[in-house]
C-alpha cells in the first residue's frame, strides 16, 4: 500500500525550525536534537522571515527546534514579528524556561502574545523521565506553574498554553478528547496547573524513535501498524497541505517529517530566499509523500496541531 497522492491547498503556516540544539535528548524526538548539536539558522534567513510573512500573508508562524529559545537571535524575531498580525508559536519543552540565561524568557513571550505549545507526554513523572531524562517532569510542572502565573492557560483566546502528548513506545495515541479530560483533572488536581488544550500526537519512526524501534526489533511492526490504521478522512486535514517547513539552512520542505529525511518539496526555487522573492506559487503543488505520511493519518490522525478528527 502506497501513501496517496495529495496537494498544496492556501498556504497559511510558516514552519521555522531555528537549529538542532537543544538542552535535553528525548527518546521519542524525530529532529534528533540534543545539547551537542550546533546546527543554528543565519542571521540573513532569520532576516528574511518577517519579509515572507507580508509577501504570503503568512497567518501563523510556526518556531520550533531543537529548543528554538536557545538561538541568540530568537527573541529578537520575537519581537520584530508581533507586530504583524499573526499568530505566534513557539514550540517549547518547558525545560529551557529554567536554564541559566532564559531566565526572562517566558515574560518576554507573554508580552509579546506568544502561543506556547508544550511537551508534557504523560502526567506520570516516571513516564516522562523515561522518555525524556531525569528531573525532566518535575521542571516541567515547575515551568508550567510559572506560565500560569503570567496568564498562560486561562483565557480562551490569549496567551493559549497548549500541551503535547505522545505514547511512550509503538502504539497509537488514545481519544485526544478524552486524554484531554484526564490530563485537565489530574494536572489540576495534583500541581493546581491549568492549560488550553491537549494535541495528541503520534510517534514518527524516523531518526532517534526509528533507532530505538529497529534496536528492539518492533520497527516494522509499527510501520505495519500505521499502515493497516490508515484513516482516509485525516487527507484532507494534515499540516502539509497549509504549511511550508523551512530547514536551519533556509530550504524549503513540505512538512518537519520530510525536512528531517531530507525530502526537499517541489517548489523552485525551495529556499526561504527563494520564497522572499515571491516566485512561489504553492497552492495545488503535489506533496511529496512515503510510507512516514501514514503516521499523520493513522486512527484519529495526527499533525502539529494534534488529532485530525
Amino acid at each position: 500500500m502506497n501513501f496517496p497522492k495529495i496537494q498544496r491547498d492556501t498556504l497559511e503556516t510558516l514552519q521555522v525550525n531555528l537549529g538542532y540544539k537543544c538542552n535535553q535528548a528525548c527518546l521519542h524526538c524525530h529532529v534528533n536534537a540534543s545539547p551537542l548539536r550546533t546546527e543554528m539558522m543565519d542571521e540573513y534567513n532569520i532576516s528574511l522571515i518577517p519579509e515572507v510573512i507580508r509577501l504570503y500573508n503568512i497567518k501563523v508562524l510556526d518556531i520550533t527546534g531543537g529548543a528554538p529559545e536557545m538561538h541568540p537571535l530568537f527573541i529578537d524575531l520575537i519581537q520584530k514579528v508581533s507586530g504583524l498580525d499573526i499568530k505566534i508559536i513557539d514550540r517549547c519543552n518547558l525545560t529551557i524556561l529554567l536554564e541559566s540565561g532564559h531566565e526572562n524568557t517566558a515574560q518576554t513571550l507573554a508580552e509579546n502574545n506568544v502561543s506556547i505549545i508544550a511537551s508534557l507526554p504523560c502526567y506520570e513523572e516516571s513516564n516522562v523521565d523515561a522518555q525524556r531524562g531525569k528531573n525532566v517532569f518535575q521542571k516541567s510542572i515547575y515551568a508550567l506553574q510559572m506560565l500560569n502565573r503570567l496568564g498562560y492557560g486561562k483565557q480562551k483566546d490569549r496567551l493559549t498554553l497548549d500541551l503535547v502528548y505522545n505514547p511512550i513506545g509503538p502504539i497509537l495515541p488514545p481519544s485526544q478528547v478524552d486524554l484531554e479530560k484526564r490530563y485537565r483533572d489530574e494536572l489540576k488536581r495534583r500541581y493546581s496547573i491549568e492549560f488550553s488544550k491537549l494535541l495528541v500526537l503520534a510517534n514518527m519512526p524516523i531518526n532517534r524513535f526509528s533507532l530505538a524501534l529497529e534496536k528492539e526489533g518492533k520497527l516494522e511492526s509499527y510501520k505495519s501498524l500505521l499502515k493497516e490504521n490508515h484513516n482516509e478522512a485525516n487527507l484532507k486535514s494534515v499540516m502539509c497541505k497549509s504549511t511550508i517547513s523551512v530547514d536551519w539552512k533556509g530550504n524549503l520542505y513540505d512538512c518537519d517529517f520530510n525536512q528531517q529525511l531530507g525530502i526537499k518539496s517541489q517548489f523552485s526555487p525551495n529556499t526561504l530566499k527563494g520564497l522572499s522573492k515571491g516566485t512561489i506559487n504553492s497552492k495545488e503543488q503535489e506533496i511529496k509523500v512515503g510510507d512516514h505520511c501514514f503516521g499523520c493519518t493513522a486512527g484519529n490522525g495526527s499533525s502539529c496541531g494534534g488529532a485530525l478528527t
